[in-house]
């Protein structure tokens, strides 16, 4: 069985981070960043060298200053740190295309297609992120979001170091419900500090504890909720890795009877996906900016790839041209198919202004739009566009 590569990405200490880069002086020294211990302020980042005294986030400023009286109390750059998480998520995305930015400091992307292993790509990743942007990570690899997060928090709590730890920690597919089995409970997303005190005071102190009950009794404890927490006990989650943006596409795939390998035949059928999702984006009156191919081989391996247009379409021939290009990326000559995929995300109500200069293009909309009144009066065979392309041309 072929395993997704996920990697979860943290930025290490990323407010003290950044301020170090700032003022290098700070380097391995006692502070944290926050609010004044008079005004109710509390810790909003702070080194490994004052986690190891006993300072941590969210803990009041006031109680900080009295358990380490030599703490450096540092104003925050907000505005830095906001181009610094922009810099490192432009890496990212030139890494690939499938990123999930869940906040500030932390990202997840899908390196599946890539060929080298998880580790290698981490620790490329890693290095790039410190010599381009100065900053250290972390960084999880799993088979999906859920546990390459949890194996980041893993390497990074063992660390007992004055600096940025700069983990790295993979859990090889296959190997999920065992790296989760002895973990305690409140590592698992969706289990607080209040349920993993409910969930102890029943004797269920693991994650493979929790694994371990029947749905019916978790059903009794948390509704409906029961079936994603026996889940992610287990270790599965299915989730892809995208933003939100990306979720929100119009598709259109074909399994076929027999595996295809020939290119005509491959980009027939293409055109004709490509016309079925912009014909449906149309008729809902939008548009998007992101064309995704999908494609799989005959023992089911699952490629993606994706571009991202300058401006959202609804055209067949834009649609098609740019799904074309993205095979050429990963198919070779003869190679055979069994399932191909077109969608269209990134999508809006709104196109944009078009160049008065881009004639073409307005002009294919206006036909787009008879052949689509002719479609809703007299059904989808009544009219046929003649194509005028070749699949070799497109590559030159």
């Amino acid at each position: 069985m072929r395993y997704r590569k996920i990697l979860h990405i943290d930025l290490d200490a990323f407010f003290c981070s950044v301020e170090e880069l700032i003022d290098p002086s700070l380097h391995g020294t006692v502070f944290a960043t926050g609010g004044s211990a008079d005004r109710r302020g509390v810790v909003t980042s702070c080194s490994y060298a004052a986690r190891k005294l006993g300072i941590h986030s969210a803990m009041p400023m006031k109680s900080a200053l009295q358990k380490v009286p030599g703490l450096k109390v540092v104003q925050g750059h907000y505005g830095k740190y906001q181009h610094y998480s922009r810099q490192v998520m432009a890496i990212l995305e030139d890494t690939t295309p499938l990123v999930k930015q869940i906040s500030i400091d932390e990202a997840f992307i899908d390196v599946t297609d890539m060929s080298q292993p998880g580790c290698f790509i981490a620790q490329s990743l890693q290095k790039r992120i410190r010599q381009e942007a100065g900053l250290p990570c972390s960084i999880g690899i799993a088979s999906n979001m859920l546990v390459a997060k949890i194996a980041t928090n893993i390497a990074k709590s063992s660390y007992r170091g004055d600096h940025s730890p700069q983990a790295i920690l993979e859990v090889p597919g296959g190997t999920e419900a065992g790296f989760l089995h002895d973990l305690p409970i409140n590592e698992l997303w969706g289990i607080g500090k209040k349920s993993a005190t409910a969930f102890s005071l029943m004797g269920i102190k693991t994650i493979g504890d929790l694994a371990a009950q029947s749905d019916e009794f978790l059903e009794q404890q948390v509704g409906r909720f029961a079936h994603t927490l026996k889940l992610r006990a287990l270790g599965m989650d299915e989730r892809p890795v995208g933003s939100e943006e990306d979720v929100k596409s119009v598709s259109n795939e074909i399994t076929f009877d027999q595996d295809i390998g020939d290119e005509e035949e491959i980009i027939r059928t293409l055109r004709y996906l490509s016309e079925k999702v912009a014909f449906r984006l149309r008729k809902q009156a939008l548009c998007g900016k992101t064309i995704r191919l999908k494609i799989r081989w005959p023992d089911f391996e699952t490629h993606t790839r994706q571009f991202s247009l300058s401006q959202p379409t609804n055209h067949d021939t834009v649609i098609l041209k740019t799904s074309v290009s993205l095979l050429h990326e990963i198919w070779k000559q003869g190679k055979k198919v069994r399932l191909l995929g077109v969608a269209v995300a990134g999508l809006t109500h709104e196109m944009q202004q078009l160049s008065f200069l881009d004639e073409d293009y307005q002009k294919e909309g206006q036909l787009l739009q008879a052949m689509d009144d002719l479609k809703a009066r007299f059904g989808n065979e009544v009219i046929k566009r003649g194509w005028e392309y070749h699949s070799r041309a497109q590559r030159d």
